[in-house]
């Protein structure tokens, strides 16, 4: 019979108490052994009971959660703090997460919202103790970290972001991880039809205990058939704002330490998280259709990518769902820009547009199409490491 997760409950409240007695009353997986009514009695139970969750409130008599959560942690307690409060401001949650606490839930929350909260700090604690007895050697990967751009929604950099990871490693064999930095409105996880269980806001929560365990990072992916990892972006728009610019550039560097191609599906413009993972990229795949619009934005977007001192074989313009009936041809495109096209990707609408509904990769489901073929051709070129060309896909 699998363990039950023993939890202690520390609230000035008897009647939350009370509450969430209620709430776990029939859940047999979870035993509440212990409670308490603020952070002094948090700390001894702590040490006499030695939990594997704490539900700590934040605002208690005599000390608070904050200062109970920091001086548990600071002993080495192993176990995983939960602070439950009515404040929800992002200055709450930054001073839990600062304190070691391992999430935050806001009051009054539903019953299915705590037990799951519970569990996967749970299970993420007790992957890490294995990872710890079992530490696993090797050596230094040499990674590549491409991001696909743009600078108007609408031009399918999301497809062809999932889809070369999917193709990359398909023809690879390697690790490949697939980071969707759109924050706010993230399409990576449903476009491959992904459960998603954890987010990068979850991440950015324990990112203290992941840079120390770097293996840990993949507790909180998703894993696609293909084999790519994905590290989802927030369900939630208002939880960007817990992500920065310096957690990027952080777990970067730790997906470069587990991975060899880190596939980057980024948010339309240049805001500071953006800016970080094109400094840190090695190709900027920058996408664009052939339509005045785009055009005109990726124009703009190329003067802001010079002054950012990007360098031409960095960044390379990839046009996709390319149709020249419509009065806009690539010799046009390529002389408004003064670019090579490095890669030219077909319109099919309507096998792209299945794909998508279906949360299934053109490159797996249908090889034989013309952009599958396309994709792996930009695939292969990355794995084979070949120098970005003019004309390495036929215009026209």
């Amino acid at each position: 019979m699998e363990r039950k997760i023993r939890i202690i409950i520390v609230d000035d409240s008897e009647q939350t108490r009370e509450n969430i007695h209620a709430i776990f009353g029939y859940e047999e997986s979870i035993e509440i052994i212990g409670e308490g009514q603020n952070g002094l009695e948090a700390v001894a139970l702590a040490r006499e009971l030695r939990p594997d969750v704490i539900l700590m409130d934040i605002n208690m008599p005599e000390m608070d959660g904050i200062k109970a959560t920091q001086t548990i942690t600071e002993e080495g307690f192993d176990g995983s703090v939960i602070i439950m409060s009515i404040q929800g401001e992002k200055e709450y949650i930054k001073k839990a997460m600062s304190a070691g606490a391992r999430d935050y839930v806001i009051k009054p929350f539903g019953v299915n919202e705590l037990i799951e909260g519970i569990r996967r700090v749970y299970q993420l604690d007790q992957a890490k103790k294995k990872k710890i007895a079992n530490p696993i050697s090797g050596a230094k990967l040499q990674s590549k970290v491409i991001s696909v751009f743009s600078t108007k929604g609408g031009v399918g950099k999301t497809t062809v972001a999932t889809n070369l990871a999917v193709a990359i490693a398909t023809t690879s064999k390697k690790k490949v991880a697939l980071l969707d930095l759109d924050l706010q409105f993230g399409d990576v996880a449903i476009s491959l039809n992904l459960y998603v269980k954890n987010t990068i806001t979850e991440l950015v929560k324990d990112l203290i205990n992941v840079e120390h365990e770097n293996d840990m990072i993949e507790e909180y992916m998703l894993t696609h058939y293909s084999g790519v990892k994905v590290l989802a972006a927030p369900t939630k728009p208002e939880n960007a704002e817990y992500v920065n610019s310096e957690h990027i550039k952080k777990i970067i560097g730790i997906l470069k330490s587990r991975f060899e191609y880190i596939i980057i599906d980024t948010a339309q413009g240049f805001d500071d998280t953006v800016i970080t993972a094109l400094d840190d990229s090695d190709t900027i795949l920058y996408v664009s259709t052939l339509d005045l619009p785009s055009i005109k934005n990726t124009k703009n977007g190329l003067e802001v990518m010079k002054t950012l001192n990007y360098s031409s074989e960095k960044v390379r313009v990839v046009v996709n769902k390319s149709n020249e009936s419509f009065g806009i041809k690539h010799l046009d495109f390529k002389a408004a820009l003064n670019v090579d096209l490095w890669a030219i990707i077909p319109d099919d609408l309507a096998s792209v547009a299945i794909s998508v509904n279906n949360g299934h990769p053109l490159v797996s489901h249908r090889r034989s199409s013309v952009v599958s073929k396309r994709i792996f051709k930009l695939a292969q070129t990355i794995v084979q490491g070949e120098k970005p060309k003019q004309n390495i896909f036929k215009i026209g």
